[in-house]
């Protein structure tokens, strides 16, 4: 499971004294947590879906924190966020490419916005990013 090896890598990192490694992971184990705590789950472990969307959240706010580090020329945070970023990138499962989302709309039988964005979240969850779906359908379209 995926939260299990997010585990062995923060003691792996705290052992190495890697501290951008160690930041990253403080922050993804305490939203995981929030996210068990939300669901009555705290003493079991989190679907593999559900680690993945942690993830991507983790991502976006990462990327989000890089470009105002590169708006005000901080190399030093950028490079610390990209390694951060390329740490987070390892925890997700390979993602749909915009071809194969293609391929995949194009294979349903009806192609309206709430039937596409239901098929994916209940059979891509964790492997698409929805916006991404929703360009794809609305180039379509």
């Amino acid at each position: 499971m995926i939260e299990e090896q997010i585990k062995k890598a923060n003691i792996e990192a705290m052992k190495n004294k890697d501290t951008v490694a160690r930041a990253f992971y403080s922050v993804l184990m305490n939203k995981i947590l929030l996210e068990k705590i939300a669901k009555g789950q705290r003493d079991q472990m989190l679907a593999d879906a559900d680690v993945s969307n942690i993830v991507q959240k983790v991502i976006k706010e990462l990327n989000d924190e890089k470009e105002n580090y590169q708006k005000v020329g901080n190399a030093e945070e950028v490079a610390n966020l990209n390694r951060q970023l390329e740490i987070a990138s390892s925890y997700l499962p390979k993602q749909l490419s915009k071809d194969e989302i293609k391929a995949i709309i194009l294979g349903l039988d009806d192609k309206t916005i709430p039937t596409v964005m239901k098929h994916f979240k209940a059979n891509y969850n964790g492997q698409v990013d929805m916006r991404l779906v929703q360009e794809v359908l609305k180039e379509l379209a």
